[in-house]
C-alpha cells in the first residue's frame, strides 16, 4: 500500500511539475499537443486553437496549453532526436504544411515499422516535390526533420522534367530509377493538373472500348466532338466501322450505316450487333 501511495505521490508531483513547466512539442492547425510524464500521455487542447508549427508551450489545466513562445533550433532538434527516422521522398502537399511522401526504400520501411505505405508528413518547413526529406516518428504521426542534402538531386529533377512532359508512371524510364520513385512519381500524376486531360482521355477510351467488347466489336481510335466521339471501330469478322456516340449514355447518334432513322434506339453494345447482322446481308 504505501509503494502505491509513493507512486500516487510521484505522479502528482510530476503533474505539479508539468502544470509549472513549459515544454516543446509540434502542432498541427486544429491538432493537438501530447507529452508523456513519467510514461503516461498528456494530451492538450493548444491555444489558440489553429496554431500550427512548433510551439513552447505552457499548460492552463489538465486539458489546455498555451503558446509562449517559438522555440529555437536546437530545441527542436532536440526533440526530434528522441524519435525514430526515416528516409522519405515528397509527392506533394495535402494541407498548410502537410505532405504526403513515400519511402525511399521500401524495405527499410517495412523492416522498421512493419508496414510500407504513402504517409503525411506535417510541418514540412521547406523542400520541394520529388525531393527526399528526412522524417521522425512518434508512432502515431510523422514530423518533418529536414531535407536530406545527400541525396542526388537530378533524380527529383529528372522526375519533374517527365512530370512536365506527361510521360505516363508505365513509360517512365531513367538510369537509377527505383520501383520506389516510380510509385511516388505515381502518387504525383494523380494530383498533377498536367494529366487530368490525359486522365480523362484514358478513362473514355476505357468505357468505349469495353462497351465494344461487351458486344464483341474493337476500338481502333476515337476523335472528341463537343457532346459526342467519332469512334473507329471493327466488329469480329475485321469489318470497318465509324460510328457517332454520345458522351452522356453511350446512345447512337450514327451509327455509320443505315438503319432507318433508328440510330438512337441503340447504345454502342448493342450497335456491334446489329452491324454484323447488316454486314451478312
Amino acid at each position: 500500500m504505501s509503494d502505491i501511495r509513493k507512486l500516487i505521490n510521484q505522479f502528482a508531483a510530476k503533474e505539479q511539475e508539468l502544470n509549472s513547466s513549459q515544454f516543446v512539442a509540434p502542432c498541427v492547425k486544429g491538432g493537438k499537443i501530447r507529452t508523456k510524464v513519467l510514461g503516461m500521455v498528456y494530451t492538450f487542447i493548444p491555444k489558440p486553437r489553429d496554431f500550427e508549427g512548433w510551439g513552447l508551450f505552457q499548460p492552463i489545466d489538465s486539458k489546455t496549453v498555451t503558446v509562449v513562445d517559438e522555440p529555437n533550433l536546437p530545441q527542436i532538434a532536440q526533440y526530434l532526436q528522441n524519435l525514430q527516422p526515416l528516409r522519405l521522398r515528397l509527392a506533394y502537399p495535402l494541407k498548410n504544411q502537410t505532405w504526403l511522401a513515400y519511402p525511399v526504400n521500401e524495405a527499410n520501411m517495412r523492416q522498421h515499422y512493419g508496414y510500407c505505405k504513402p504517409v503525411t508528413v506535417h510541418l514540412v518547413s521547406e523542400g520541394a516535390k520529388f525531393e527526399v526529406a528526412i522524417a521522425r516518428t512518434d508512432g502515431i504521426s510523422w514530423w518533418f526533420d529536414e531535407c536530406d542534402r545527400r541525396s542526388d538531386p537530378m533524380v527529383s529533377e529528372q522526375l519533374k522534367k517527365n512530370i512536365r512532359q506527361v510521360t505516363l508512371p508505365s513509360n517512365l524510364h531513367f538510369k537509377g530509377m527505383t520501383p520506389e520513385m516510380r510509385t511516388v512519381y505515381e502518387l504525383v500524376t494523380q494530383q498533377a493538373q498536367e494529366f487530368s486531360a490525359l486522365q480523362q482521355q484514358q478513362k473514355n477510351e476505357k468505357r468505349l472500348r469495353d462497351a465494344l467488347k461487351m458486344g464483341g466489336g474493337e476500338l481502333n481510335e476515337f476523335r472528341e466532338r463537343q457532346d459526342h466521339w467519332v469512334i473507329e471501330w471493327t466488329t469480329a469478322d475485321g469489318e470497318s466501322h465509324t460510328s457517332a456516340i454520345s458522351k452522356h449514355d453511350l446512345t447512337v447518334i450514327s451509327a455509320g450505316i443505315c438503319l432507318s432513322g433508328e440510330d438512337e434506339k441503340f447504345d454502342l453494345q448493342s450497335l456491334v450487333g446489329v452491324v454484323e447482322e447488316s454486314d451478312n446481308f
